[in-house]
């Protein structure tokens, strides 16, 4: 793997922000993750103030588990929202239906982002989506130099990541793959890559 200092990027890409959040919380009890309260909101509307102050756009968010109620409570203001019909079969499907939204879009890259993991703020964000170079080109946060997210994909790849997205692996076997072409962004310094997964994990919310 190639790792970079988070430095801006000549031009001006078009970076879109994705964000999964379509999970039906089996770990918790069935409680939707997108639905779990964080500072005063929803983690949905957390994680979006964290792609769009990160510098993405447009942005994109799929839903999945009580779909309908994300979109009544949730503050999603400017996105396009996918409702993936098979969410249950794991984030694949998600990142499938995000991608397919994306086709035509005219996005040089996409930046994915997962509903629970709001250590994750605008600062990480930021870095990886800065570490953008070409419509090929792969990168994703690292901690302690382990690959994390949030992870953003050239969109001449699209295709190849979507056709690989199986079950609740999402793009794990491509980039482990590709492990030699990801540019990996440091990002231990401004984020924490938890995840919210079981009810010992609430205690991360505020």
């Amino acid at each position: 793997m190639t790792s970079t200092p988070h430095s801006s990027p000549t031009a001006s890409p078009v970076v879109a922000g994705l964000l999964l959040a379509a999970g039906g919380g089996r770990r918790l009890g069935g409680r939707p993750k997108a639905l779990l309260e964080h500072r005063g909101g929803l983690l949905a509307d957390h994680a979006v103030r964290t792609l769009r102050e990160g510098g993405c756009g447009p942005l994109h968010v799929v839903l999945g588990a009580s779909a309908d109620e994300v979109r009544a409570r949730a503050e999603l203001p400017g996105c396009t929202v996918t409702v993936n019909p098979g969410w249950a079969e794991g984030m694949g499907s998600s990142l499938r239906a995000g991608l397919g939204a994306l086709a035509g879009s005219g996005a040089d890259a996409v930046l994915v982002l997962l509903v629970d993991q709001p250590g994750i703020g605008p600062e990480a964000v930021a870095r990886v989506r800065s570490a953008y170079r070409s419509r090929t080109g792969l990168a994703a946060a690292s901690y302690a130099g382990e690959r994390g997210h949030p992870v953003l994909f050239g969109a001449d790849l699209w295709a190849d990541i979507a056709a690989g997205a199986v079950g609740d692996q999402g793009a794990r076997a491509y980039l482990r793959a590709h492990r030699d072409a990801i540019t990996l962004v440091e990002c231990s310094d401004v984020a924490q890559a938890y995840d919210i997964d079981t009810a010992e994990d609430l205690s991360h919310l505020e």
